[in-house]
């Protein structure tokens, strides 16, 4: 098997490229910024993931310019910033359109039709995955998981969700975004673009409009069916009634080996139920 490792398919070029430097009066207006958000933090050096959410809301996406500053404000080298930048999928490599549009399929979307979701908003817009349109609204984005398989098939914009989707309520919701008709999100507040939304997750204030969502009736059906039945997880520190005390035993026995090296493989497999060896029904593999 051949593996060929680089960046994302969908990001060609360097890994991070664009302007290598910023204005006098943009650096100004982010150095502002950066000290209220290096302020919360008792090491600097923690205010990393939301200085680079604060270069991404100026640039659209991660950009020489956006990692020397971060790398200069925290004392680290631009290595070190870049290093975190593209190990997180939330920070772009690429400009960015006003709507960030993910489509999940992994397997609950999948099963449900996030493929079909995919393919129909690639023949709409006339995109692939990690391309913008040429009108600079929308960019697609396949994704691996949502975080929400209870509303499956999920569509994310700018990380909001919209729930319970079809290939026809999705070409809906692009038509929409791109005619400035910006849909509510199913669970949230209001829509806000990608630059606003990354000014937000940077810890800063967004648009009068950002409003806190809600949690879905699917999201808690589990919960309302456990105080129902008076379920409740066991209190820290007691012993669950199915265990007998085995947790106890389980604690002293990894207490006594914990020092000790870990068994090194073995060439010989031990027989198991089932097999040759103990079924007298199993047959010899061929």
């Amino acid at each position: 098997m051949f593996l060929e490792l680089g960046q994302r398919p969908d990001e060609p070029g360097p890994p991070i490229h664009g302007p290598a430097t910023y204005p006098a009066a943009v650096h100004e207006r982010l150095t502002a910024d950066a000290e209220t958000i290096i302020a919360r933090y008792p090491q600097t050096r923690s205010a990393l993931l939301p200085l680079l959410h604060l270069v991404q809301a100026q640039d659209g996406c991660l950009t020489p310019a956006g990692i020397a500053f971060c790398a200069h404000r925290l004392g680290l080298t631009d290595a070190e910033v870049t290093a975190v930048a593209t190990f997180y999928s939330m920070y772009r490599r690429t400009p960015t359109g006003e709507y960030l549009v993910g489509v999940c399929t992994n397997t609950l979307c999948a099963v449900m039709g996030g493929d079909a979701i995919l393919e129909s908003l690639e023949q709409h817009l006339d995109i692939a995955p990690g391309q913008t349109t040429a009108d600079g609204r929308i960019t697609l984005e396949h994704v691996e998981c949502n975080a929400a398989c209870d509303f499956a098939p999920v569509v994310m914009v700018n990380w909001d969700f919209f729930d319970n989707q079809t290939p026809a309520s999705a070409r809906e919701l692009v038509d929409g975004l791109r005619s400035g008709q910006t849909p509510a999100p199913s669970r949230g507040g209001s829509l806000c673009t990608f630059r606003e939304t990354s000014r937000i997750l940077a810890g800063l204030d967004g648009p009068d409009s950002a409003t806190a969502g809600t949690v879905g009736e699917a999201t808690l059906a589990g919960l309302r069916f456990a105080r129902e039945h008076r379920m409740a997880a066991p209190a820290a520190g007691s012993p669950s009634d199915t265990t007998a005390g085995g947790g106890q035993e389980q604690a002293v026995a990894a207490e006594s080996v914990k020092d000790e090296p870990a068994p090194a493989p073995e060439a010989d497999v031990p027989a198991r139920s089932g097999t040759a060896e103990t079924d007298p029904e199993a047959t010899d593999a061929p």
